[in-house]
């Protein structure tokens, strides 16, 4: 990783962003970022195994056409140095420690499954931080089928292993041929950069990942009445990774929370909808997104 810490990407898109990392700590983060200079930047957090390339890049160029938009690697992971933490707190308390040694005192958060759970985690413990709250592909922490992800997912990494695909084309899609064929254009948009890749996730902090989530599963419900910053809930209509009953508990639990279903989508449904998606977290952040569960 590069040892660089620019503000001067406005221009280029995600597939040619420079790889950045910054130390807090004992810990260097690797990150990227693009888009215009802000106050506040939209911090994107992603899934389990996740590292910087799996950022899909047509959701990181249209949210840069208006936001600074900075990209994470969790601790241990990618270029990260570090062990990933076991727990969802900690991952939280790292993000926490990131933004604050970016120089940054209020952003916009984006969890995407995993990152979720850590984004939900952050407006707790950090609630000055969290301006807007954008929650995708993710459920609340005890949420019925969370500490299942393992044993979901396991099956269908075989089956990928098996007809050599990669295993998010059965994890966050669905059957029907509309969403294979996003898959398939999913898959390739996060092959586009082909030099300066980031490192991928180890096994063993794959499975420290997936403790964390089974914790996150089984442990107590939190107050989520506490999250008082505007939040953005969306997720597809048939997601068999964090059940989509979790999304629409969370819109009747957090006091100021606007609910979108993707029709025939699954886990990951922003990537089908890639293009709705951008839209509807744009208007969101700009204050003009609708109240309305679609």
């Amino acid at each position: 990783m590069d040892q660089l810490v620019s503000r001067s990407v406005s221009a280029i898109t995600f597939i040619d962003a420079p790889n950045l990392s910054i130390k807090v700590g004992n810990v260097s983060f690797a990150y990227r970022e693009l888009g215009p200079d802000a106050a506040v930047p939209i911090v994107l957090l992603n899934h389990w195994a996740a590292v910087l390339d799996n950022f899909d890049p047509r959701i990181m160029d249209g949210l840069a056409s208006r936001h600074r938009v900075i990209a994470i690697d969790y601790q241990g992971i990618g270029a990260s140095t570090g062990s990933a933490p076991d727990t969802i707190e900690a991952m939280a308390s790292d993000v926490v420690a990131l933004v604050q040694a970016l120089g940054y005192s209020k952003i916009d958060l984006l969890g995407f499954s995993l990152g979720g759970f850590v984004a939900q985690q952050v407006v707790l413990q950090a609630p000055e931080l969290v301006r807007k709250l954008i929650l995708t592909g993710t459920g609340p922490a005890g949420g019925e089928g969370i500490d299942r992800v393992g044993a979901v997912s396991w099956p269908l990494m075989l089956r990928g292993l098996l007809t050599l695909r990669d295993p998010k084309y059965y994890l966050f899609f669905t059957p029907s041929r509309q969403s294979r064929m996003a898959a398939k254009a999913y898959l390739l948009r996060l092959k586009q950069r082909t030099t300066d890749r980031d490192k991928p996730a180890t096994p063993i902090a794959l499975l420290r990942q997936l403790k964390a989530i089974k914790s996150w599963g089984r442990q107590a419900p939190q107050n989520l009445s506490q999250v008082g910053v505007p939040v953005l809930i969306v997720n597809g209509d048939n997601d068999i990774m964090v059940p989509t009953r979790l999304s629409q508990d969370m819109a009747a639990r957090l006091p100021n929370a606007q609910l979108v279903i993707f029709e025939d989508a699954g886990h990951g449904g922003i990537f089908q909808y890639h293009a709705e998606f951008v839209s509807k977290v744009l208007a969101f952040l700009d204050g003009s997104g609708s109240q309305a569960v679609q």
